[in-house]
């Protein structure tokens, strides 16, 4: 879980370098980046549908070996559209381990299953912690194509052990439906309201770290910091999710996922909405707040979708809301790049992620209260 969001979402690491080192103007690059986050969510909601009878094990199997195969890949393209196929399978395979370890995973545990969530979270938040230093010092240390080579191939070792561990409980129920099946069952889920709002809302809830993460590397930079000490504030917002990722899972359990879940987005708007305010100090309470709201939304949707769902269908569930998430994950980098070059300022693109947190939540909320 370390590796499945921590490379997608340090693409505010990437453009830069590989607009240099390939020579693709940075809001062109952005829309490499796009397409990985378009992959990590859709293809991989897509693959999570298709693979609810299929062994865990194998699926990751597939994922490290695709993972392992792009690794040496730069080496051999130089174009636009060779960028876009390595990223595209890096995003299905990133993509397809989180939904695979994501459903099966809670499905271990009945009772504590918000704090179990929890714990295996803490590896997206760890992974948001160091992936973007790490991933800026391979770039800056051996460059563009060495560092690809060599993060990935740490990767792919990463995901061959996950397979080799994870699998269903036997003892929990299963589906035994046919891929049509399953199927109907999506087309019939559409048409409910509760699907509605929570597919739109949803979508909303991941896409607003996407939009921050689109900049934040380059506004923490125009606030006097280097680069490398903005990467490093960066992966903080994710160090901190750690603690909600853990304490979220408890208070869950608590006082039930929803009102833990938007209280979290709420704390993500609070976050976001200090980013804006001058001083030291108080940048360092906007990361601090950021990173609980993010650590708490990033965690406890699973809960509150296992709630209102059969998690029989435990991959098809975090498939579809894989699918959700790549919606805006596709207009995210490139809207949060261009607002910054055509404004000259960062405000613009905060007053966007305040707004997207705060639609989410109005959306979730009213989704969960209806059903």
């Amino acid at each position: 879980m370390v590796f499945t969001f921590g490379t997608p979402l340090s693409y505010g690491v990437f453009h830069q370098p590989f607009s240099d080192a390939f020579g693709i103007s940075p809001v062109a690059m952005s829309t490499v980046f796009s397409v990985m986050l378009f992959a990590f969510f859709i293809g991989s909601g897509l693959i999570g549908i298709a693979s609810t009878r299929l062994p865990a094990r194998v699926v990751l199997l597939a994922c490290a070996g695709a993972t392992a195969a792009i690794a040496p890949a730069l080496y051999v393209t130089e174009s636009y559209l060779g960028l876009v196929a390595v990223f595209a399978v890096l995003g299905l395979a990133l993509g397809t381990v989180f939904v695979l370890l994501a459903s099966v995973v809670p499905r271990w545990f009945d009772e504590r299953r918000g704090v179990a969530t929890g714990l295996i979270f803490v590896g997206n938040g760890l992974g948001l912690t160091v992936l973007p230093p790490i991933w800026q010092a391979a770039i800056e240390t051996v460059g563009v194509r060495q560092g690809f080579l060599v993060v990935m191939g740490v990767t792919a070792a990463a995901f061959a052990l996950a397979g080799l561990t994870c699998r269903r409980p036997r003892w929990a129920d299963q589906t035994t439906e046919s891929f049509r099946g399953v199927l109907e069952w999506v087309r019939g889920l559409a048409g409910s309201r509760t699907f509605q709002l929570l597919f739109v809302g949803m979508s909303l809830a991941f896409a607003w770290y996407q939009l921050l993460a689109a900049y934040a590397i380059d506004y923490f930079a125009a606030r006097g910091m280097t680069e490398a000490a903005a990467s490093v504030a960066f992966g903080l917002i994710g160090g901190v999710s750690i603690i909600s990722r853990i304490g979220g899972g408890y208070v869950a359990d608590v006082v039930g996922s929803r009102r833990a879940f938007l209280a979290s987005l709420g704390c993500a708007a609070v976050g976001v909405v200090l980013l804006l305010v001058p001083g030291w100090v108080a940048l360092g309470v906007a990361i601090i707040v950021t990173g609980l709201g993010l650590g708490g939304s990033a965690t406890l949707y699973i809960p509150v979708l296992m709630e209102i769902f059969d998690p029989k269908r435990d991959t098809a569930i975090i498939g579809i809301f894989n699918v959700a998430g790549g919606v805006g994950a596709l207009a995210m980098p490139p809207l949060g790049t261009a607002s910054v070059a055509y404004t000259g300022s960062y405000t613009v693109a905060l007053a966007l992620t305040v707004g997207v947190v705060l639609t989410g939540f109005w959306l979730i909320a009213m989704g969960t209260r209806i059903r």
